[in-house]
C-alpha cells in the first residue's frame, strides 16, 4: 500500500473511532489557501479540529506527537480561515490529534490526544 493509500486508510480509522466517541464528523480534508484541516468535528457544542497521523510502526515514536510546532501553526491557520468562512467566530473550539499505527499482528492502534494545542493570541 502507497503511503497516500495508507494515510487515507488512518484517516478512516480515525474517523471510526471519534464516531465511536460521540464526535460527529462535519468536514474532511478541509482545504484552505494556508493549509488542511484532515477532520472537522463536533464533540458537543464544540468544534475540533482534528490532525491524524498514521504510522506503519511506531519504531520512530507514537504519530500522535510528531504534530511539531510548525505544523501546529498551520493548523491554527486553516482552523483560522474555517471559523471566518463559516461563521463560527463564538463557537468554543480546541485541536486533537490522532495517531494511528499498526499494532504488531494485533490489529491497528488508535490514540487520541484532546486538547493537543491551543490557539496562542499570536493568531
Amino acid at each position: 500500500m502507497d503511503s497516500k493509500a495508507f494515510g487515507k486508510k488512518g484517516e478512516g480509522l480515525a474517523e471510526k473511532h471519534l464516531r465511536g466517541l460521540g464526535y460527529k464528523i462535519i468536514e474532511r480534508n478541509y482545504r484552505t489557501s494556508v493549509g488542511e484541516i484532515d477532520l472537522v468535528a463536533s464533540d458537543g457544542d464544540t468544534l475540533v479540529f482534528v490532525e491524524v497521523k498514521s504510522r506503519r510502526d511506531d519504531s520512530f515514536g507514537r504519530p500522535e506527537l510528531s504534530v511539531n510546532y510548525r505544523k501546529q501553526g498551520q493548523i491554527k491557520k486553516a482552523a483560522l480561515a474555517y471559523i471566518m468562512r463559516k461563521k463560527k467566530h463564538n463557537t468554543p473550539c480546541r485541536f486533537d490529534v490522532v495517531g494511528v499505527y499498526e499494532g504488531g499482528g494485533s490489529g491497528p492502534v488508535v490514540e487520541l490526544i484532546k486538547d493537543a494545542f491551543e490557539l496562542s493570541e499570536g493568531y
